[in-house]
Formats: structure tokens, sequence, C-alpha cells
């Protein structure tokens, strides 16, 4: 991983307390390590300069197919780890610095997890056990794995003077315009194995689409299936819209 980050972290979490301690990346440091997460700790990487990279959160494998590779096999600058079964993170090495403007705006457009902004980010570890309680099977838990990594090449990232576009509709809010963005969508796009992120992805989505605020409490209302955790689902889905409004402004 040195070759791909250049100098690079290790941090150890305790997710009881949210506690993270850095630790060397050292090679006598591993046994340590592996202690930690046989103690149920969890074990992330990060390069010492983010200017340079990007991390995609939470993608699920055709989202992965679609945007990180290409006829030919891996685009390039990506190093692709899995999680735990059938969930990936992508680190993209651009060959340029990239604003904290420009990162929102790409993480957006690759479908990363909303609730990870661009800033401070930490991914797994892979040769680690990711001990998050619901990935825990008769097996025990799922070892993060490394898919692919190019050390070699980094990626071409274009150029965003305007980090994030919304454009209005004029017409219906069931047919707004725009560009790539505005294709129709439904809260099944933005799934992330977990009601509440599905919920604040697929509002903000629609916000930047320019849905009102009316219109989208009243799609996910209608799209959500299950409320068992919640006595009252308007109020709820209030919050998580105003949360989202809140984080684009």
């Amino acid at each position: 991983m040195q070759r791909f980050f250049g100098m690079f972290r290790i941090g150890v979490l305790n997710a009881e307390n949210d506690v993270l301690w850095p630790v060397e990346p050292l090679d006598k440091n591993i046994p340590y390590l592996k202690a930690e997460n046989a103690n149920g700790r969890h074990i992330f990487i990060q390069p010492a300069d983010e200017s340079c990279f990007l991390l995609v959160d939470d993608l699920k494998w055709p989202m992965v197919e679609q945007d990180h590779k290409n006829c030919d096999g891996w685009r390039p600058g990506r190093m692709c780890v899995e999680t735990s079964p059938n969930n990936f993170q992508v680190w993209v090495h651009a060959d340029r610095p990239l604003s904290f403007d420009e990162k929102k705006y790409w993480l957006e457009r690759l479908g990363s997890d909303p609730d990870a902004g661009p800033r401070g980010r930490w991914g797994r570890c892979p040769g680690f056990r990711n001990r998050k309680e619901k990935y825990q099977n008769v097996l025990g838990w799922p070892l993060s794995k490394l898919i692919w990594i190019d050390y070699k090449m980094k990626a071409s990232i274009p150029m965003v003077s305007t980090p994030i576009v919304v454009t209005k509709s004029i017409d219906s809010p069931s047919t707004p315009k725009g560009h790539s963005l505005a294709r129709n969508i439904n809260r099944s796009h933005y799934d992330r194995g977990n009601d509440s992120k599905t919920d604040f992805a697929y509002a903000l989505a629609l916000l930047r689409r320019g849905y009102s605020e009316q219109v989208i409490r009243q799609r996910i209302l209608n799209e959500r299936t299950q409320w068992r955790k919640h006595k009252n689902p308007e109020r709820y889905v209030e919050r998580t819209v105003k949360k989202a409004k809140a984080c684009l402004q």
C-alpha cells in the first residue's frame, strides 16, 4: 500500500467509545493490530496527504464496474477493497490535488455514502476483519479483501468549475430537467443497506434535482415499506429532509 499511497497511516478504532488511535504502519506492529482486531477493534488506513485521494464508500459491485472499470480492466489509479460481502470501497489516486468542493461533487456523482464526507476519511485496511456486529455470522466476521490496486498510474479527474450544480425544473416535479442527474429515480437506486442512510441519500438526490421538500417527504413515505422503528414516520421524514437540505447549504 505504500506504493499506492506513499506515506500512509494506520488507525485502530474502538467503536464502543468512538476513540481512534494511530499506529505506525510497520511490520513489527502487525501482531498488535491483529490482536486488537481479534478483540473487536476496527483497523483503518488513510493517506498521510489526502489532497490527491478520493475514497468512494459503500458501493455495490455494479457501481464499481460502472465507474471504476472499463473494457480493458480497471481504470487508472484505483484501489478496491471488499469491506464485507458485496460491499466495496474504492480509493482513487488523482493526478492533481482536489478541493473539498470537488471531492463532494465527485463523491455524489460516484454514488458514495452521503454520510461519509470527503475530509479526514479512513478506509478499511485489507487483511483485517470487519467487526461490525451486523456482519457476524456462524463463521465469524468477514475479512476485508484487496480486490485490485494500481500503484503505477493515476486517475485524470476533470476540473469542475461549479462543483455541485442543481438545475431546477420549471415543469412538474415529476419531470425535472438538467444533465445526467435528471434521470428518473426512485428510492431503490440509493439503497445503502440501512433505511436511514437510504432515505438521506434519496432526499439529497431529489433536492439536487430541484424537487420541493413536500414532494420529497411524500415520495419517501410512499416508497419506503418498513416503519417498525418509527412511531411517527412523518416527523422522521421531515427531519431527514431538513438535514439533507442543511447539508447542501
